[in-house]
């Protein structure tokens, strides 16, 4: 007795039909076009570190992490940065990624996202730690682009030029606190 079911049933069936496809829909959209994505477009259209260093123009390169709820935030204003600054190569680092450990290290990355920012020589002008918004890093990259000092933000820095005795003295220091990018919350 393989009757069919009634209009009066089918619409409840038809309604359920249609919210299931509307939140599988969304769940779609919001996996393909939210900022962790934007995240990953950054990271796949970057240069390679090695080139950014040598081609004659400032580099930005952000190490960061696909967990990261500031990078994954700050997506949009580096992707702004990228459009309004084509003379700067963006390089994008994922700290989870243990190809990058040598620059981790070198660059004694602790915490993300953090920025290590380059002159046209390739060589290290700076570094910016923490969240920054769209305005700070438009600041930042206009900077590195006029080849001025960077501009007075907090978590921005210089790099100072330590004798290898005082590096050594502090390489260790930081070291033993085990300090990491991933050890931030």
């Amino acid at each position: 007795m393989g009757a069919s079911p009634t209009p009066a049933r089918r619409i409840p069936q038809l309604v359920l039909l249609a919210v299931a496809l509307l939140v599988v829909a969304i769940t779609w959209l919001q996996g393909t076009l939210g900022p962790g994505d934007l995240l990953d477009q950054l990271a796949r259209r970057s240069i390679p570190l090695n080139q950014a260093l040598s081609n004659g123009k400032p580099s930005l390169v952000e190490f960061y992490a696909d967990w990261c709820e500031a990078c994954r935030s700050m997506a949009p204003a580096m992707a702004d940065l990228e459009k309004q600054h084509p003379e700067i190569n963006l390089v994008m680092l994922n700290v989870d990624n243990p190809t990058w450990q040598p620059e981790l290290q070198r660059w004694q990355v602790n915490g993300i996202p953090h920025l290590q920012l380059f002159d046209s020589k390739g060589e290290s002008v700076g570094r910016s730690v923490g969240l920054r918004l769209n305005a700070e890093l438009l600041s930042l990259a206009a900077a590195l682009s006029e080849g001025r000092s960077l501009p007075d933000l907090a978590g921005v820095g210089a790099v100072s030029s330590l004798d290898d005795e005082s590096k050594i003295g502090r390489e260790n220091s930081i070291n033993s606190a085990a300090a990491g990018p991933r050890s931030h919350a």
